[in-house]
């Protein structure tokens, strides 16, 4: 079948693999997978997804956009093993230093969302940052992984959920906004709002060690891959610590 791009990372250096076959099992809410609106559907003719050499050649693969790595890991890190540049996705916090290549972590998939996230013992010298789920009312909990993670000099990255099916706090509706994002629309939160969550950590030890995914979040922001850097950065600071150990 004919590899398809993600059209969010057109443009940007990177593009997506995904050697599963099935519909990833962690279910995170309003995940655009999950949803039927992702742009692999319908995923049964469409799955795995996977770059020829044309599509990957001088860029880096991001394995998985829609799926979780660190399930059938082998059958993953095969799949890859002939791509020179690549780095991982995964939500589940085990032996990540099995992996062969640079991983993201997801700190807090699924139910753990608005709960808890995951906090590491060990940090793995391939672990490329870690990705928060952030809403207006579990910010408590990411400013608790910011300062957990930077005190560890590990990068932050924060990805504002978007809510297709509005299951948004009534006393938070009023920091969302319904906008369309690459393909379909969603609730999405406010850029004053974004810009709040984000400048607490303005003038303080730990904003060097926290991003957000895109350039700029909200109704005004820009969501493409192309207009942020944040992975290709990382990815590329993360090889040289591995390798010249920087």
């Amino acid at each position: 079948m004919a590899y398809k791009h993600n059209p969010k990372t057109e443009g940007s250096g990177i593009v997506c693999a995904i050697p599963h076959k099935e519909k990833c099992p962690i279910e995170c809410p309003d995940c655009f997978f999950q949803s039927g609106r992702s742009y692999l559907e319908p995923l049964e003719d469409n799955l795995p997804n996977m770059p020829e050499p044309d599509d990957y050649h001088q860029r880096i693969v991001r394995v998985n956009d829609g799926h979780d790595s660190n399930i059938d890991r082998e059958l993953v890190m095969k799949a890859v093993s002939h791509i020179p540049d690549v780095f991982y996705n995964t939500s589940i916090p085990t032996d990540l230093e099995s992996f062969d290549d640079p991983v993201v972590l997801t700190l807090n998939p699924g139910r753990m969302t608005d709960r808890d996230f995951h906090r590491l013992e060990d940090i793995p010298e391939n672990l490329m940052f870690v990705r928060f789920r952030v809403n207006t009312w579990n910010n408590f909990l990411f400013r608790e992984a910011v300062q957990f993670y930077g005190d560890h000099k590990v990068p932050v990255v924060a990805t504002f959920i978007a809510y297709y099916q509005e299951t948004i706090p009534e006393e938070h509706k009023q920091f969302y906004v319904f906008k369309k994002r690459t393909l379909n629309s969603y609730w999405v939160i406010k850029t004053d709002k974004w810009r709040e969550i984000m400048d607490h950590w303005r003038d303080t030890s730990y904003e060097k060690w926290v991003s957000t995914c895109s350039r700029i979040e909200g109704e005004r922001g820009e969501r493409g891959c192309r207009f942020c850097g944040v992975c290709l950065r990382e990815y590329y600071a993360t090889w040289e610590r591995i390798n010249r150990g920087f």
